[in-house]
């Protein structure tokens, strides 16, 4: 990857590895549909506007059906399903259940046989972001039920399409335009809901989350998100999920005084050397592909 497409997989990093810990606190006084407007409406308050400014209301108009599927796929139905989710399961076996996002992107790639091939490098970088995402949190099910992993599961379907929407359909679409027709789409759909789910009151704690992943994990990340696919592509930075998981525990352990075990020591290595092989396309990592090949000797003539 290049020195920018790290630059942009380091800010994801941080954006989604944040929300965790805003959703565990918001959902404590918001009803997940509220919470999904909250999260899309201030966004697309800021960035409609824009749009239309810079006169490119027209491409919006013109690719809304496929920002419109884009914005419900992304975050529309998945956030809504996130946040009852974890009302019944722990932050902790939430983000381990979303790092099967780059698994599916990489099935998703065989069905669709992309001109782009999964080297075994990529599935070893997997494999092993896997297991440090294990270490980090733990496989612990005994606080979840079937029904809620069953919801999770359908958010990291979602967060498989997404990025494959954006390189397919979207790459002639500027970002800000993208994600100012979904963010839109999204709040407007969500509002009936929101009006009878309305909570009496709105608690400072709330409203800074709340204000924070409008802005930052939606309409800051999302941008970026969108460089980010440009740059190395849907399947590679879908892996993105696993430091996102890293910082996550992270958060957890600093903000929330949970303990720092063993598990975090060994794992959050593991994620990043993962992250590094499952999206790297450099020199080396050529030499790592013929060797995972059988094709050592090919690296020594070079």
């Amino acid at each position: 990857m290049s020195r920018r497409g790290w630059l942009l997989f380091m800010a994801m990093a941080v954006f989604w590895g944040i929300p965790y810990l805003l959703i565990r606190v918001a959902v404590r006084h918001l009803d997940p549909g509220v919470l999904v407007l909250g999260r899309t409406g201030p966004a697309a308050l800021l960035l409609l506007p824009l749009v239309i400014w810079r006169r490119q209301l027209p491409l919006l108009v013109k690719n809304f059906r496929w920002i419109a599927i884009f914005g419900v796929v992304e975050f529309g139905v998945p956030w809504y399903f996130m946040a009852t989710a974890e009302k019944h399961l722990t932050s902790s076996l939430t983000s381990l259940l979303i790092c099967a996002v780059p698994l599916f992107s990489v099935a998703a790639q065989r069905i669709r046989r992309t001109e782009e091939r999964i080297t075994p490098r990529r599935y070893v970088g997997l494999l092993i972001g896997a297991v440090g995402v294990a270490l980090l949190v733990g496989l612990d099910l005994s606080g979840g039920s079937i029904t809620w992993i069953g919801l999770m599961m359908v958010v990291c379907v979602g967060y498989t399409i997404g990025p494959i929407i954006l390189a397919t359909k979207l790459t002639h679409v500027p970002g800000p335009v993208v994600i100012a027709g979904a963010t839109t789409f999204v709040a407007v759909s969500w509002i009936p809901w929101s009006v009878t789910h309305w909570p009496s009151h709105f608690p400072a704690e709330t409203i800074s989350c709340v204000a924070v992943l409008s802005i930052v994990c939606t309409c800051g990340a999302f941008l970026t998100f969108f460089e980010l696919i440009k740059e190395v592509g849907p399947t590679r930075a879908t892996v993105v999920t696993y430091v996102n998981t890293a910082l996550a525990v992270c958060l957890g352990v600093i903000v929330l005084n949970e303990p720092l075990t063993i598990g975090i020591v060994l794992g959050f290595p593991l994620v990043l050397a993962g992250s590094f092989f499952a999206t790297s396309s450099g020199a080396a990592a050529r030499g790592l592909d013929r060797i995972l090949d059988g094709d050592a000797h090919l690296v020594v003539n070079e």
